[in-house]
């Protein structure tokens, strides 16, 4: 099999300085890659600033004969999601690949989380992958090329107590994929979400004796393959874990149709409402939204 590699290409990955996002950075710049390690060096709940972590991975990649620059700028910000963008464009020339791996947690259940502490998450995690393809999308237009990582969490299909602040943050990342895999498309840009699982700082405090190898080495192929000029897929979501690679994906059951309906009619039929055979995949790309339409429409149509 032919290696699949990324000569000429310039990768933007943020939190490339640990864990998940180094592993990607040193496989993509093993590649042929020219690399953006982005990471401001803060700890994982987001506080302090360290410029090693970002330096050693540019300095890893150039030792091996490959291309990296440091950036430490935040992707918290607006101002730090377009200064990330500018300093590949800066020291390459162009954007090819996004991959916002950058993420922090603050632990806390419903009833006890600060507001700030909510925020500050959903800064990192989502706002902050706004902030980095906003910043990246209309270079990725004009060049009529892009590829774009997003990193979800089985946290946000599924939930998980004590980080509701991280779980909202990975389910919000699915909107934001899907629209940019639509708005994307037309110009061969690619926008695609891995839900990674790897033993890294975001697992400190979580007993974790009993998992199997779970490196991030073992994650970032798919990352990879997601990154690559010969992805084929958009507006999907792979699961990489422990040696597992499976797509993860949203379904509707059949759904029932009524002209209308009282309270206790939903009640009656809510086995009927809730039942999976036959159940319907509407993917995002070329049309899930207005698939979606089309089918609940007909039910009413053919009543």
């Amino acid at each position: 099999m032919e290696e699949m590699r990324f000569d000429g290409r310039v990768a933007v990955i943020t939190g490339a300085g640990r864990g998940l996002g180094r592993a990607y950075a040193l496989l993509l710049a093993a590649r042929g890659a020219a690399v953006i390690v982005n990471d401001p060096g803060v700890s994982m709940q987001g506080e302090g600033t360290d410029a090693g972590p970002a330096q050693a991975v540019v300095d890893e990649i150039r030792a091996a004969g490959g291309k990296a620059v440091a950036s430490t700028a935040s992707v918290a910000t607006p101002e730090g999601g377009q200064a990330i963008i500018d300093a590949a464009v800066g020291a390459f020339g162009r954007i090819d690949i996004l991959i916002h791996n950058a993420g922090i947690v603050r632990r806390g259940a419903i009833a006890d989380l600060s507001p700030a502490d909510f925020e500050t998450v959903l800064d990192v995690h989502l706002r902050g992958a706004f902030h980095v393809m906003r910043a990246a999308f209309p270079h990725m237009i004009a060049a009529n090329y892009g590829r774009i990582i997003l990193t979800g969490s089985i946290n946000g299909l599924y939930g998980n107590a004590g980080v509701v602040n991280y779980s909202v943050a990975k389910s919000g990342m699915i909107g934001l994929c899907n629209v940019a895999a639509l708005e994307g498309a037309p110009h061969n840009i690619r926008s695609n979400i891995i839900l990674p699982g790897a033993v890294t700082r975001m697992a400190e405090g979580l007993d974790t004796s009993a998992y199997p190898p779970m490196e991030p080495e073992q994650v970032a192929p798919a990352v990879g393959y997601l990154a690559h000029e010969d992805c084929a897929i958009s507006g999907e979501m792979l699961v990489a874990m422990a040696g597992r690679v499976a797509r993860a994906y949203v379904m509707e059951s059949q759904g029932v149709y009524r002209p209308d309906w009282s309270i206790e009619q939903i009640a009656a039929d809510m086995d009927a409402i809730r039942a999976t055979d036959d159940a319907l995949l509407f993917p995002p790309v070329p049309d899930g939204h207005l698939a979606h339409l089309r089918h609940s429409f007909a039910m009413a149509r053919d009543g």
